[in-house]
């Protein structure tokens, strides 16, 4: 065999070696992890319910929704002086689930979440949302976003889970403020459902963990809805009062009883179904068509946000 045969052409490899040059045995150079890595999109995620929850307005937000449960249990407390003389089954005047707060103080995780979920709740979720987009580009931040790279469609997937993990916070922190000060005001122990049944303590706080996880569930449509209308500007403001503005629009038309005809398509028309919840067996139907439209909406303006934001013009 001829020593020709024996040395490998110049530039292939020998070994781990390329042509026994100096830079035999060196390893190449490290593969770069893709851009759509989930572990990257998962660090994006972090790092955004972490920006949210630093923010000082996010604190403001929370810290007013957890100090309703204690305004209505302070008054709940002051008006019966905890003695049950205004509550009971059969109940006293007052809105639902409040006459009996003072029987059993589990019943203020239902009350503040009726309290709360027609206007203070949503509105914070529509502060949140509104200003998912375009408060970056007010700030002048979204542009640097996208040359991270993170990726349009990424970003506004990332943008949305972040607000749907706000709605799931801020949810359980005005349930977990009024469990605490139930608790603390009036006695805790069975629980009455609104069929009149009796249910043990533990199937009571079970039932208030899946009633505001419904609640919780009820703010998805709503927050899609919102980042659809973040894309469509660059004031973070005007986008959070456009969005609230919606939300008090659709209200409105969801109280006027000539307008029957379009309730059921209006987001926030099942929201009171959570009291469901509270009966014996549980009643699945409107719940279902509570999860059926927030889906719908999340899926119609989940998609009017993606087509607007991938096509959108970003200068700031």
């Amino acid at each position: 065999m001829s020593q020709a045969e024996t040395v490998p052409p110049s530039g292939t490899r020998a070994g781990t070696g390329t042509g026994g040059g100096a830079g035999a045995g060196t390893p190449g150079p490290r593969p770069r992890t893709p851009l759509s890595h989930p572990f990257r999109t998962l660090g994006l995620l972090r790092s955004e319910v972490a920006t949210t929850f630093r923010r000082h307005r996010t604190y403001a937000l929370l810290a007013v929704l957890a100090a309703v449960p204690v305004l209505i249990g302070i008054a709940v407390r002051i008006e019966t002086g905890g003695d049950g003389s205004g509550g009971g089954a059969g109940g006293g005047p007052g809105p639902a689930f409040l006459t009996q707060v003072t029987n059993n103080g589990v019943f203020l995780v239902f009350a503040t979440l009726a309290a709360t979920l027609p206007v203070f709740l949503p509105m914070a979720v529509g502060v949140v949302a509104g200003d998912a987009v375009a408060g970056e580009a007010s700030a002048g931040t979204l542009r640097y976003l996208l040359v991270a790279p993170a990726g349009r469609t990424r970003l506004l997937l990332v943008k949305y889970a972040s607000v749907l993990t706000f709605c799931l916070v801020a949810t359980f922190v005005v349930a977990a403020s009024a469990l605490a000060v139930g608790a603390l005001l009036f006695p805790v122990g069975e629980v009455t459902t609104i069929s009149g049944t009796r249910i043990g303590f533990g199937e009571g706080l079970a039932r208030a963990g899946l009633t505001a996880a419904v609640v919780a569930a009820s703010m998805v449509g709503f927050a899609a809805l919102g980042l659809f209308v973040s894309t469509l500007t660059n004031s973070g403001i005007g986008a959070m009062a456009a969005t609230v503005g919606l939300l008090i629009t659709a209200q409105i038309l969801d109280s006027i009883p000539q307008l029957s005809g379009i309730h059921p398509y209006l987001f926030p028309h099942y929201w009171m179904s959570f009291a469901d919840v509270l009966r014996e067996p549980v009643l699945w139907d409107d719940l279902v068509k509570n999860f059926q439209l927030q889906g719908v909406y999340a899926a119609v303006f989940g998609s009017a946000a993606w087509a607007r934001f991938t096509t959108k013009d970003i200068t700031a």
